[in-house]
């Protein structure tokens, strides 16, 4: 029996996408029969959704009438690249695809992309600084991305424009990550005041992006008032988030085990506030109990903010019960910390801390990416592994050949001047 449809191979002329594609030539098939299964049954022929048909044209080389032509090639056209001017624009003007397309190009890796995104935060600097920024963190399975997307709909329902930066953990092994945190903020996504950017943690430590502070200052020149920061489920010891953000949210689970965890010097001491997540139905008695047992752990921690008590709290992001009581929570520590000038000098000393570590980063791709340490490398860890010369005796061969080569490129770029 013949196939009610011919495949045929074409080659297109743009070898730059693809370099065979196999086309299926579909018969001609009547406008209400072009439409998706799901359609509903009253809808007409011009409903929105539709199939395309396959069906394309092409220009009759010897006049300018458009013939029908079935083995043509469907050309998309492509799209403009903004100019940074125009990226700064856009993002000041809170289009959201210019808010992702600059996150994208600050997030990029690649040499010639640094100085363009330098480019786009300098120009959007005067108008960052004026957002509130929450970071929430906690053992995987503490309910966080359920917490954000429920305080988040609150947030979103009493006219603030919230946006949410979710670091999602990458793989050790394949350095690939899910992604997955947009999609089960269903809701909240739908939000037209808000914003969800899901980041892979890209290895680095304490559960943030390596490019998360630059994220929420194009958020804030966005115009966004609340900035969420989602951790992935940290240790004790991966802390790197509470110096990037104004409140800093630990979120906990019933019967965890965590009453000696208190006496430990970990991330509860610095915690602004201690929630106990998913108190409803069966486990509210419980989360009862364990707030008072965190409660009770604080009065042994100094506050992680200078005349601020921490407090254990508990909510259900279910019943949103207590959300609004946080939100309450977080505002009087946003005018109290104001008031004393602790707010404004934490903002200053987390640039200090971003200065600093920017300058460890940049010292450590010079060192890594200079051609000669890349050639000894290979050379002093062979000889490390089989024992002819310790590891501090590697590190100073291989420091003692940086400096000369750094040296080299001076002594030559002097004489040409």
């Amino acid at each position: 029996m013949q196939n009610a449809c011919d495949q045929r191979s074409v080659t297109p002329v743009d070898s730059l996408y693809m370099k065979k594609v196999e086309m299926i030539i579909m018969p001609e098939i009547p406008k209400s029969d072009l439409h998706p299964s799901w359609v509903p049954e009253d809808a007409n022929e011009n409903f929105a959704c539709s199939v395309m048909g396959g069906i394309d044209t092409k220009v009759n080389a010897n006049s300018e009438e458009k013939v029908y032509d079935p083995n043509a090639v469907r050309r998309v056209p492509l799209r403009r690249k903004p100019t940074l001017d125009e990226i700064v624009k856009g993002v000041g003007e809170g289009n959201r695809v210019m808010l992702s397309k600059a996150i994208t190009l600050i997030e990029s890796n690649a040499p010639k992309d640094f100085d363009k995104a330098q480019r786009v935060l300098q120009g959007l600097l005067p108008k960052t600084g004026k957002a509130l920024r929450i970071g929430i963190t906690g053992v995987p399975g503490a309910g966080k991305s359920t917490f954000i997307e429920a305080f988040g709909q609150l947030l979103c329902s009493m006219g603030y424009k919230v946006a949410v930066l979710a670091v999602d953990p990458t793989s050790p092994l394949t350095g690939g990550s899910i992604l997955g945190d947009k999609t089960r903020m269903q809701n909240l996504s739908r939000e037209p005041n808000c914003f969800i950017r899901p980041t892979p943690s890209g290895g680095t430590l304490g559960g943030v992006a390596r490019k998360s502070r630059e994220t929420m200052m194009l958020c804030e020149a966005a115009g966004y008032d609340v900035i969420l920061v989602e951790t992935v489920g940290v240790g004790q010891s991966e802390t790197t988030v509470r110096n990037m953000v104004d409140f800093f949210m630990l979120v906990v689970l019933t019967g965890a085990g965590d009453d000696l965890q208190g006496i430990k010097k970990g991330i509860m001491e610095l915690a602004d506030a201690i929630v106990v997540n998913k108190a409803d139905g069966e486990n509210l008695a419980r989360a009862t109990v364990t707030q008072g047992e965190y409660e009770r752990m604080v009065e042994f921690i100094r506050p992680a903010t200078e005349g601020w008590k921490t407090h254990a709290y508990k909510c259900s992001a279910l019943t949103h019960d207590g959300l609004p009581e946080l939100w309450a929570v977080m505002r009087k520590f946003e005018k109290e910390t104001k008031e004393s000038g602790v707010f404004q000098n934490r903002r200053k000393s987390q640039l200090l801390s971003w200065v600093r570590g920017m300058i460890d980063e940049h010292l450590h791709n010079l060192f890594f990416n200079d051609p000669m340490i890349k050639g000894r490398i290979p050379l002093v860890e062979h000889s490390v592994v089989n024992g002819l010369i310790s590891p501090s005796q590697a590190v100073t061969e291989l420091i003692r050949c940086f400096d000369m080569d750094r040296a080299a490129i001076k002594h030559l770029q002097s004489d040409k001047l």
